[in-house]
C-alpha cells in the first residue's frame, strides 16, 4: 500500500510539472488571452489515457497503473485549472467563449480519449 501510494505521489509530481510546462510553452505559442494551455494538457492527458489503458490491459502492466494513470496523467490534466479557467473567462464577460472553452475542451477530450483507444488497439496486439 505504502508503495503504491508513493508511486501516485511521484506520478503526480511528475504530471504537475509536466502540465505547468505545457501551460508556459502552449501561453508562449498561443498568448495569454485563452486558456489553451489547459486544453492541450486535458486533451492529450485523455488520448494518453486512452493509449495506456490499451497498452497497460494487453502488456500486462495493470501494476504501472497507479503511477502512470493515476499519478502522471491525474497530475497533468487539470479539471480543477479547467473550472478556474472557464469561471474566469464568466467573470470578464466572455460568456460565450467560456461556452466555447467547455465544448471544446470536453468534445476534444472525449474523441482524444477514444482516438487513443482506437490507436492503440490497432497497433498493440491483444
Amino acid at each position: 500500500m505504502s508503495g503504491t501510494l508513493f508511486s501516485v505521489a511521484l506520478g503526480g509530481a511528475i504530471g504537475a510539472s509536466l502540465r505547468y510546462l505545457t501551460n508556459m510553452s502552449v501561453m508562449r505559442v498561443m498568448g495569454p488571452g485563452f486558456p489553451y494551455g489547459t486544453m492541450v494538457a486535458n486533451v492529450l492527458g485523455s488520448l494518453l489515457m486512452g493509449v495506456l489503458v490499451v497498452v497497460l490491459a494487453r502488456r500486462g502492466g495493470n501494476d504501472l497503473a497507479p503511477f502512470l494513470m493515476t499519478g502522471v496523467l491525474g497530475g497533468f490534466t487539470t479539471f480543477s485549472a479547467f473550472s478556474l479557467d472557464t469561471l474566469t473567462l464568466f467573470e470578464r464577460g466572455e460568456i460565450n467563449l467560456a461556452g466555447l472553452y467547455v465544448g471544446a475542451s470536453v468534445l476534444l477530450s472525449l474523441a482524444a480519449i477514444a482516438i487513443g483507444v482506437l490507436v492503440a488497439r490497432m497497433v498493440v496486439p491483444a
